[in-house]
């Protein structure tokens, strides 16, 4: 399946941060941005995950859920919340299916070591589980604004 602009978004369900099973058609009637995340507690994650945690409550306003992907368990997602006050649900995507439905589970190149991991990605998907914008190989510094910016005009 491949992720288009104006297309219907992959539904999946994954365990969810809250201890339940959360499906993206849950969130039918709101915007919901998703973005995937390599790894709990490491620099860049962190940050964009506290970026998002700074302006939780526009997005909310605005109707739009947040939702973190990443491979990580849900006890470590847990520590993760508890320590930055996440105010947002982090899902569980150990075997990385959904990140490979998004295409956002890629080759990666880190020190001449090759391997398969998260390329930092972030969907927003309309009230009507469409895809209305994407993000590839995306660049902490200024991305949740940009992200919020997009959704105040377009949505």
């Amino acid at each position: 399946m491949t992720i288009e602009i104006g297309k219907q978004a992959p539904d999946f369900e994954l365990p969810a941060s809250n201890g339940e099973q959360v499906k993206l058609s849950d969130f039918r009637g709101k915007n919901v941005v998703v973005y995937f995340y390599p790894k709990d507690m490491t620099p860049g994650c962190t940050t964009e995950a506290c970026d998002f945690r700074d302006h939780h409550e526009s997005f909310a306003e605005l109707d739009a859920v947040i939702l973190g992907i990443s491979p990580d368990p849900i006890d470590r997602h847990e520590k993760f919340i508890e320590k930055h006050d996440l105010p947002f649900l982090l899902l569980a995507d150990e075997d990385h299916k959904v990140a490979e439905q998004f295409d956002a589970w890629k080759l990666k190149k880190n020190f001449g070591k090759e391997y398969m991991g998260i390329e930092r990605s972030t969907f927003v998907i309309d009230k009507e589980g469409k895809i209305a914008k994407e993000w590839r190989k995306v660049k902490v510094k200024g991305h949740v604004e940009e992200a919020l910016q997009f959704i105040k005009e377009e949505l």
